[in-house]
């Protein structure tokens, strides 16, 4: 022990540390939310003037700079081609999520029956599952947003649900959540209508920039007027699937982080392209078998589809021979096609697979690799349905709550739910194999077979059914329970 001290005293002697100096760095951010926000819009519009005139306008720093949709050369043009892969992208999710989307649940008894009548009417009036795909597809773009429930008779008798997407809708928080909506609505060049959703309090503001002036100033916001209520209910939802790591308390798109991704596809495809137009077959022709004029001697263009000649002059040149040559650039289709490939595997990476798209980047067809591949469209379908499975419910009760305000009714009390389908399920001949080979081992009773074949495709009373024809026709007789003395073995 003494031997250890010693060392370690020595040590001390020998070796000084000095802490880091603190150091302060500065970073400035390229663009604000509400930039980010605009070029996600940019990006899923897929117009690709458009996105050349938001690069150059947004490029710059160096990186903005050099990317290829800020290139502006001085002397020459640049082909420019947009892949629409990020329109795609959130299209395709949506639809994902929307197709799978089943009827909410409020309950089987009688009370509830009466809710679900009155739900359906505003889901028909509203096309409920229209606005829950373009909220999806709003709120993989933008980041986040919330759904607005309005209540105006002269346009509607049910409650009007909407969905706003980030770029016009702006958060008060308190301790991480939210406790105030404001949805942005422009008047004009300068103005903008604020509408504030409290709890139990709807207020409207009109701002011209940062100045607040009088309701009266709009013509369509001079009958506006702050409305009160319940203070357990708000007339508005929020949404987002994944929180941003830039903007605290907003929502994260898919496009984030995906840009320098989507510009080096676009470089790629437009090299693509110039390269199948400057490898057109150039076709050169000696003057001397061009055919003339025969009244004017003037050199005629030859047809595309070939032509008839009488006679052509021989050459003049010495040990030469007049020919066509035709010269075809070779195009490195391969190299062209790994670029490709590589890029498009950026812009996915993360979000979903190219087998969603319909895409065998692989070449693989087995059903074991198509399955693997999607299981990161899996995982982006679990965040946006998990998020839905929160908000829809929601969204359910303040639309039943707000009918209630509207016909002057005490607001009920309703607890909806909603489910999704499973995304990826094997076909209806996959699933009777596969359950066939487990009522052969007898390892799953009639019942659990014909739950797992048809789910909820058919009702209790049908299945039942259809497990007492199954018995009947395997020779199965339900027995009663043995008893002694009227008391159950």
């Amino acid at each position: 022990m003494r031997f250890m001290e010693r060392v370690k005293n020595m040590v001390r002697s020998w070796l000084e540390i000095q802490p880091a100096p603190g150091r302060g760095i500065t970073i400035q951010e390229p663009v604000s939310h509400e930039t980010s926000v605009m070029r996600n819009k940019i990006w899923y519009r897929g117009d690709a003037s458009e996105i050349d005139q938001l690069f150059k306008a947004l490029g710059e720093d160096a990186v903005g700079r050099a990317r290829f949709w800020a290139a502006a050369p001085n002397n020459e043009s640049i082909r420019k081609a947009h892949s629409g892969l990020p329109g795609i992208m959130a299209d395709t999710l949506a639809s994902v999520v929307k197709a799978d989307l089943d009827d909410l649940d409020f309950g089987d008894d009688a009370e509830n029956a009466q809710t679900v009548r009155r739900w359906e009417e505003i889901a028909e009036e509203n096309d409920f599952p229209d606005l829950v795909g373009q909220a999806v597809v709003d709120t993989l773009v933008t980041g986040d947003g919330a759904f607005k429930v309005s209540l105006d008779p002269e346009i509607s008798d049910s409650p009007i649900l909407e969905f706003w997407p980030a770029d016009r809708v702006r958060y008060q928080c308190r301790h991480g959540r939210i406790c105030e909506i404001c949805f942005l609505t422009p008047m004009g060049d300068r103005r903008t209508l604020e509408e504030i959703y409290r709890p139990g309090e709807v207020s409207y503001r009109l701002m011209d920039g940062e100045k607040e002036i009088s309701l009266s100033a709009e013509p369509a916001c001079a009958n506006l007027s702050p409305v009160k209520f319940d203070d357990n209910i708000m007339l508005a939802v929020p949404l987002r699937f994944w929180k941003s790591g830039k903007w605290a308390g907003r929502g994260r798109s898919i496009y984030d982080n995906k840009t320098d991704a989507f510009d080096a596809h676009d470089e790629i495809i437009s090299q693509w392209m110039d390269a199948v137009r400057a490898g057109r077959v150039q076709k050169y022709i000696p003057e001397s078998l061009i055919p003339r004029d025969a009244e004017t001697g003037a050199l005629r263009m030859p047809s595309a589809f070939g032509s008839n000649f009488i006679s052509i002059a021989g050459s003049a040149k010495e040990n030469a021979t007049d020919k066509i040559e035709t010269i075809q650039p070779d195009i490195k289709y391969e190299a062209f096609v790994a670029s490709y490939t590589a890029t498009l595997d950026m812009c996915l990476q993360g979000i979903m697979s190219p087998a969603t798209l319909g895409i065998d980047v692989g070449k693989m067809a087995s059903a074991d690799a198509q399955r693997e591949k999607k299981d990161i469209t899996g995982m982006t379908r679990n965040a946006i349905t998990n998020a839905l499975e929160k908000a829809l419910p929601k969204l359910a009760r303040v639309a039943l709550s707000a009918q209630d305000i509207l016909e002057n009714r005490q607001p009920g009390r309703y607890e909806p739910t909603v489910s999704f389908g499973e995304y990826g399920a094997p076909d209806f001949d996959s699933r009777v194999k596969t359950i066939s080979g487990a009522a052969t081992s007898g390892i799953m009773s009639v019942e659990a077979q014909v739950e797992e074949l048809w789910g909820g495709s058919k009702d209790d009373e049908w299945k039942a059914e259809e497990v007492q024809r199954i018995c009947w026709e395997r020779g199965i007789e339900p027995m009663e329970e043995p008893s002694v003395g009227g008391e159950p073995v």
